[in-house]
């Protein structure tokens, strides 16, 4: 439940902070709602499959912003190696999100938030779980999150309604968001305070 329900809401979070200091990422993100839904009705999730900006700035948010520091442990059930390093069977085996997310060796200038670099040249589908392992959204494998499918969905769907919805602006007298973790956790130190004006007819906010 916490996968499912805290791990996307906090990505969003962190995307749309993200996003409001990028104004250019989140017009982006406008532009391809207003082409794939219009402005004449709510985002469905029969949508989602084309919306592959919005699914990029939520994947980068998993990416660069992950809910938690590690995975759920597991126990390697026999002896292996994994990248020159020996794993003895019943070792208790736990991945960093971060050390995942933010690698250099992974990812081109890993701490800045840029969604474009998870779309593909031939524009196939972006998905939010990565299989080579270079980040993790919610796990990944024979027993990952059974909640991912969910989840994914969820994550996807509340960002594409909040940016579809609204024009997000920074409050008064604030020149930027401040993008900083707690000091015990990986949320913002400080939840997020944005103007939402609405972008749409009244009567769509009153059916949704």
């Amino acid at each position: 439940m916490i996968a499912t329900v805290d791990n996307p809401s906090n990505a969003v979070e962190w995307a749309l902070a993200e996003m409001i200091n990028q104004p250019e990422t989140l017009e982006r993100a406008k532009k391809e709602l207003d082409q794939v839904v219009g402005k004449d009705r709510l985002v469905q999730e029969s949508d989602l499959p084309n919306l592959n900006y919005i699914k990029s700035c939520v994947r980068e948010a998993f990416r660069l912003h992950p809910i938690a520091p590690f995975n759920v442990p597991h126990v390697s059930a026999s002896d292996a190696t994994v990248a020159g390093y020996f794993i003895p069977k019943g070792s208790h085996v736990l991945l960093s999100r971060p050390g995942l997310g933010r690698n250099p060796r992974a990812w081109t200038d890993p701490l800045c938030f840029r969604p474009e670099r998870h779309l593909k040249e031939d524009g196939s589908d972006v998905v939010l779980t990565d299989p080579d392992l270079r980040m993790l959204s919610f796990s990944i494998g024979r027993r990952g999150c059974a909640g991912v499918t969910l989840g994914s969905t969820m994550a996807v769907m509340l960002m594409a309604l909040l940016v579809q919805g609204f024009n997000w602006e920074l409050p008064p007298n604030v020149s930027e968001i401040e993008l900083k973790e707690s000091d015990g956790d990986l949320f913002l130190s400080k939840p997020l305070v944005a103007l939402a004006r609405p972008r749409l007819a009244e009567d769509l906010y009153l059916r949704g």
